[in-house]
């Protein structure tokens, strides 16, 4: 391996939006996480839907027609 083309590996402190923090190592030193294992539905199990631009309720409209047309 060549010398001094590899990036420092150091200590790293992850912080999510939740407040859940941990350290591991990585070639930064601070992460900012906007959605973490702690509060992502998939990994916690919870029926929390994340939803920015309104796109939950776009479908679920979508979907009332639908079933309305069909009944």
């Amino acid at each position: 391996m060549k010398i001094g083309i590899h990036p420092k590996y150091v200590k790293c402190f992850i912080s999510c939006a939740c407040g859940y923090n941990f350290e591991t190592r990585s070639t930064k030193g601070v992460i900012k996480l906007e959605i973490c294992s702690h509060c992502h539905p998939f990994f916690s199990g919870k029926n929390k839907l994340i939803d920015t631009a309104g796109r939950i309720e776009k479908y679920q409209k979508r979907l009332e027609k639908k079933l309305n047309i069909t009944k």
